[in-house]
């Protein structure tokens, strides 16, 4: 099915495999990830995580044959949303939040698809949902999380510059802010306060505003502890470039700060 484009929701096709059987959904973001989200796939099948929330991919526009139908199928895939219009990451949350909201799910978990987070941990956060919370970090950084292999300095980052500065903005301390591995309630997400189906949501802006605006806004946050695992060898899978990439994130952070995002 073809969603047209609407105001703050990008152009879409869907494929719905199983109509929503769960209250909970984990969106799951992918470009191009090759045989890394076969894999954690796989690994949220033999942890039974289908049984806790709808597994939905939320392509934007992949030409390696990752996203073939028959292999999501035997994954336990739901549905596949695929872009069909401009924008990145926040795109693609963008159309999962509308479809997933429209479907009628209690909240939402959000995960990259890149094999790097530990996907067996889901239930944790949709237990925080239930007990009432509206926005779930999850961290590799407090006790019972596992930083494994990560770069030094992506690590400082984290720690010493993006951790902090999204922890004052929110009036909350966090210690794992890039991560996407997140939960959000759906109290949150349609509170007129926050409005994610904003355009102004096209690459990272929307992981950053959603980190801070629950606490700003009086609603309940917590950690949880993930693990977030880098390759031994090789590239690091990321979208992030060193530089460019880096440097958008951090303009992204402080513009965040000053509220640039908030709803008018």
């Amino acid at each position: 099915m073809i969603f047209e484009k609407q105001s703050g929701v990008p152009k879409f096709e869907s494929a719905e495999y199983v109509d929503k059987t769960k209250d909970y959904v984990v969106l799951i973001p992918i470009i191009n990830e090759g045989d890394r989200i076969h894999k954690e796939l796989k690994r949220a099948q033999d942890n039974n995580v289908s049984s806790y929330a709808d597994i939905v991919i939320c392509d934007g526009g992949s030409s390696d044959g990752c996203t073939a139908e028959e292999i999501l199928k035997s994954l336990d895939v739901n549905t596949l949303l695929v872009k069909k219009d401009t924008g990145k990451q926040g795109a693609q949350l963008r159309m999962g939040i509308w479809w997933a909201l429209e479907r009628g799910y209690k909240g939402i978990v959000t995960i990259d698809g890149n094999n790097k987070d530990s996907i067996e941990d889901v239930p944790k956060f949709i237990e925080k949902l239930e007990q009432g919370y509206d926005f779930v970090q999850g961290s590799r950084f407090i006790k019972g999380g596992h930083a494994v292999n990560t770069p030094f300095v992506r690590t400082i980052a984290v720690r010493f510059i993006h951790a902090p500065v999204i922890s004052l903005t929110a009036h909350q301390y966090f210690t794992d802010t890039t991560s996407a591995f997140r939960g959000y309630s759906r109290r949150y997400l349609e509170d007129e306060r926050v409005q994610p189906l904003r355009d102004i949501f096209v690459t990272y802006e929307l992981l950053a505003f959603l980190s801070v605006r629950a606490t700003q806004i009086g609603m309940k946050a917590c950690e949880v502890p993930v693990t977030r695992a880098y390759p031994k060898k090789g590239k690091t899978p990321t979208k992030i470039s060193f530089f460019r990439g880096n440097s958008e994130l951090m303009k992204i952070l402080f513009k965040n700060a000053f509220g640039a995002y908030n709803p008018q």
